[in-house]
């Protein structure tokens, strides 16, 4: 008959675990070293497309306006969410480097919902932004004011810490008394709570429909706004009127694309696609959380004429220097 205190130590080791093993991409482990090599050089361009952009925003007055504000934000939310996986999944492709403290796993998994939820919400702003320029331009400099958009700005990032936050207190109350292997590349909430040897319905139900419905009301005010959008750029009198306006938001449109359509790929495939391999699952879920935050600067970049001229004009002085 075991003792008292060591049923003690087990019921603290076991909900507070030492540690859990990442596996990376199960079924690819002996191509981990070349698969971690085109994920460095995305990370590589994700770091430095979005540091780029921020410098541009930061010095060049004539961007100091709402719409590239709030680039600003999702330029900074995607340097969170690439920096919150990739370096520690490279560790695990390269250095086989596995281990990773419930602590660490907790402060990963935490960042990585985050900045998602964040990213939706920016991508919400920004449809807000586009619908008040587009419909009311007249008035866009009284209703967007720079209160306004600090108040925008703390609302929605206030708003993700809260979705997310629980989940933090959710894994913590939880025994892990089995396996501590996730065949994963980093920690992500359902992920880890199925490791549990406890019921996880809460878990399952606040962490994955509380942020799933969160998702979905800002596709779906994103999509009244561009509704919106659409119906005031068509009674516009000109062809060149109605061009100009969708060309301010053809950047927008394309980065709301990529993010939101592997997003709803991915969860459909995790919830309904019992077909699709493992394998298959992981590496997606990697690339979308290195793709989209590297094509993003790229994408304003080439598409948004004020960033295009500054970019050009900062590299021409770099090389005449």
């Amino acid at each position: 008959v075991p003792s008292w205190s060591a049923m003690i130590i087990f019921n603290l080791s076991s909900y507070n675990p030492g540690h859990f093993i990442l596996v990376g991409i199960p079924g690819l482990e002996q191509f981990h070293v070349w698969i971690g090599i085109p994920f460095c050089i995305i990370y590589i361009l994700a770091i430095m497309g979005n540091c780029i952009l921020l410098y541009l925003i930061a010095v060049e007055r004539s961007l100091h306006e709402p719409m590239f504000f709030f680039l600003s934000m999702l330029a900074m939310t995607d340097l969170i969410l690439s920096t919150a996986t990739v370096p520690k999944t490279l560790s695990i492709f390269w250095l086989v480097a596995r281990e990773i403290t419930f602590p660490e796993c907790l402060t990963q998994m935490f960042f990585l919902h985050f900045s998602t939820a964040l990213d939706s919400a920016i991508l919400m702003a920004m449809a807000f932004d586009r619908y008040v320029a587009i419909c009311s331009p007249l008035r866009y400099t009284t209703i967007l004011t720079p209160k306004t958009i600090i108040k925008i700005a703390v609302g929605i990032a206030f708003r993700s810490f809260c979705i997310i936050l629980p989940d933090v207190f959710l894994l913590t109350r939880l025994p892990f008394c089995r396996t501590r292997i996730i065949s994963h590349t980093y920690c992500e909430h359902i992920g880890v709570a199925r490791l549990a040897c406890a019921d996880i319905s809460i878990n399952i139900w606040f962490g994955f429909c509380v942020p799933f419905m969160t998702v979905m009301s800002d596709v779906i005010l994103i999509a009244v706004s561009y509704t919106l959008i659409l119906c005031a750029v068509f009674r516009l009198p000109s062809r060149d009127a109605r061009q100009k306006a969708l060309s301010t938001c053809g950047s927008h449109v394309c980065v709301i694309l990529m993010f939101y359509t592997p997003l709803f790929f991915s969860i459909l495939a995790h919830r309904f696609g019992h077909n699709i391999s493992r394998t298959f699952h992981i590496m997606f879920a990697n690339l979308y959380i290195v793709i989209p935050p590297a094509l993003n600067p790229i994408v304003y970049g080439v598409k948004t004429k004020q960033i295009r001229d500054k970019v050009v004009h900062l590299f021409s002085t770099k090389s005449l220097e």
